[in-house]
């Protein structure tokens, strides 16, 4: 599913028009990614919570000519998986 998909199923299911609901979608998944950008941790019960992981500086090697290179450090988002989502993928189980 991508953003598109999402709005129009979010159109449907509340019975409202797309320009509607893609405004309800994009404000919902901009409220998500300022407060990543913040540092704030996302918890949704059922579905699962998203949080920035910082990395530190390492030692790495180019691919191409083997010369090694120091990766500067980094936070990157990550998503941790919520107990009913992964029963419900776990079964195939659709509502």
């Amino acid at each position: 599913m991508n953003k598109s998909e999402l709005i129009e199923a979010v159109s449907q299911e509340i019975n409202m028009p797309i320009r509607e609901a893609s405004t309800i979608t994009n404000t919902i998944l901009d409220s998500m990614i300022d407060a990543l950008a913040n540092g704030d941790n996302i918890e949704v019960r059922g579905f699962g919570s998203f949080m920035i992981k910082e990395y530190t500086s390492y030692q790495g090697r180019n691919p191409k000519t083997g010369m090694k290179i120091k990766v500067p450090p980094k936070k990157l988002p990550f998503f941790k998986v919520g107990k009913e989502l992964k029963e419900r993928v776990n079964t195939g189980d659709e509502q």
